[in-house]
């Protein structure tokens, strides 16, 4: 996760490209994050730092998508890869009072775009259930585990399927 602060660093680039090369990590198995509102700040200086990322080989996750203020026209022009769907979307799962339709169109809008999905927020079977059946197979939340110490990451991966 990169807060605005450190998205807006003028040595951003040069910094993760260090990284890569000081932790011989490649590039495709690192994955930014950056908040929506945060790319959608400064939208035209956010697409040249992420086409640089890009170049690099780096993916970029647009997240808590849906909560900021958004242009479907930037955000068509963002080189991202990921695209995190906010947990208060996942919330109104099951709800009588709300309109999951909104939520099916992000999931086939992100489709129609080439971008992977995350569902952030899952807490339940109904919700992860209803996620697979529009078509958003990646869920985070508590419904798989609390977050946990990395010496117990090994048996929360044993239990759920991970991404790799």
């Amino acid at each position: 996760n990169l807060s605005a602060q450190q998205f807006e660093q003028k040595s951003l680039v040069y910094l993760v490209t260090r990284a890569l090369e000081e932790y011989r990590l490649p590039a495709e198995k690192l994955i930014l994050e950056i908040t929506e509102t945060t790319a959608m700040r400064y939208p035209l200086e956010s697409i040249k730092i992420l086409e640089e990322l890009k170049a690099l080989g780096v993916q970029v996750a647009i997240d808590d998508f849906g909560t900021g203020y958004s242009s479907l026209l930037y955000l068509q022009n963002m080189p991202a890869t990921e695209l995190k769907i906010d947990r208060a979307f996942i919330n109104s799962i099951g709800h009588k009072d709300t309109d999951p339709r909104l939520l099916a169109m992000i999931i086939e809008l992100a489709k129609n775009m080439n971008l992977n999905i995350v569902a952030e927020g899952v807490e339940s079977e109904e919700q992860q259930t209803y996620l697979v059946n529009l078509g958003c197979d990646v869920h985070q939340g508590y419904y798989f585990s609390r977050p946990v110490p990395p010496s117990e990451i090994t048996v929360v991966a044993n239990k759920y399927p991970v991404r790799a």
